[in-house]
């Protein structure tokens, strides 16, 4: 059986700077469990490049394997994109970077494809300071092949199937922090409030930008024992601050003022309650920010917001001093300029 997606929407409905509507930047229709987070997280991208008004043709949304990877189906499908080998999007997003610079990198990655197969080419892409927003959903569990532990899962929980975690977690935004990456958040999939401003902000930052989205698993990661329930989410969660990206053209403002809390429904009915508890929370110290983000992991609460962002921050053109023309738009002359220059090539190395 096939669904497709109504393409009916009403006569008034809002369109941005480039004329479009919110419509024109969704995808396909959602297969995965109703009530996943993942769901949740493409509806905020869908809405931050709306807000944004960024042409769709001028996106390439790269991903891996997992639940997580199926998203990009879910949003901008004019925009073009890549399903590459599990855990192998780094690279795949490096290659096609530099084939073509002017495009915006939206990486759509999940804990096991980042944090268990992909992990090596999770660290040299930020160390490398590549130019994209890189996103992963966090569940705790590989929900694609029926719920077994992933590496972020906390040491000492159990999956749906009474599996003990015995090691200790990788948590990529400590690992992002150390490697150098120049904007670092964690958000929650329910909390659009928070994700959204981040999404928009991550994607308006010249250099790697990182996004862990906490994003429970209905289906085998939403029970008592786990640290990634919609239960346990709600009762730990914390905020370091509520993040807000204000572009050129329009101010974008919290209605939760320093102090006081808010309450947001999530899409299962519960409620979560964020506190802005440091309005004046500094993000220029990475080393900080890691001290944070484990002082309160040990208290079994979940920090979100931004952590770190550097505005002077560079990216891998500028640093390998690439040409500013993208290697597909380069001419059969520049490309391969002959054997005189060849020469002068292999003279300066003897």
């Amino acid at each position: 059986m096939s669904f497709i997606k109504s393409k009916f929407h009403h006569p008034r409905i809002p369109t941005n700077d480039l004329g479009l509507n919110y419509r024109d930047y969704e995808g396909s229709l959602s297969t995965l469990c109703a009530g996943c987070g993942h769901d949740a997280i493409t509806s905020a991208v869908v809405q931050a490049c709306f807000e944004l008004s960024v042409p769709p043709h001028q996106v390439a949304k790269m991903s891996g394997i997992g639940c997580s990877s199926k998203s990009p189906n879910y949003f901008l499908n004019k925009a073009h994109g890549f399903n590459s080998v599990h855990g192998r999007m780094p690279s795949v997003a490096t290659g096609a970077n530099m084939a073509n610079r002017d495009l915006i990198y939206l990486g759509m990655s999940g804990d096991g494809d980042s944090a268990s197969i992909g992990l090596g080419q999770f660290s040299h892409v930020v160390r490398r300071q590549l130019n994209m927003l890189y996103m992963v959903a966090n569940n705790g569990v590989y929900g694609l092949t029926k719920g077994q532990l992933a590496a972020t899962a906390d040491k000492g929980v159990t999956n749906k199937a009474g599996e003990l975690s015995l090691f200790t977690d990788i948590d990529l935004c400590i690992m992002a922090l150390q490697l150098g990456a120049t904007f670092v958040a964690r958000s929650f999939s329910g909390d659009k409030k928070q994700l959204v401003p981040l999404i928009k902000a991550a994607i308006s930052h010249q250099g790697f930008a990182y996004i862990d989205i906490i994003s429970p698993c209905v289906t085998f990661n939403n029970h008592k024992d786990s640290t990634r329930s919609y239960d346990y989410v709600h009762e730990h969660i914390t905020t370091a601050a509520i993040a807000d990206f204000v572009p050129m053209k329009k101010e974008i403002t919290s209605d939760c003022a320093s102090g006081e809390g808010e309450d947001i429904c999530l899409h299962d009915g519960s409620l979560m309650r964020i506190r802005k508890i440091q309005d004046d929370y500094q993000t220029t110290d990475p080393m900080q920010a890691i001290v944070d983000i484990a002082k309160y992991k040990k208290k079994g609460e979940i920090l979100t917001g931004l952590f770190y962002l550097d505005p002077t921050a560079t990216h891998y053109h500028e640093i390998n001093n690439t040409c500013d023309m993208p290697l597909n738009q380069l001419t059969q002359d520049a490309l391969c300029p002959g054997s005189r220059v060849l020469t002068g090539i292999n003279n300066s190395f003897r």
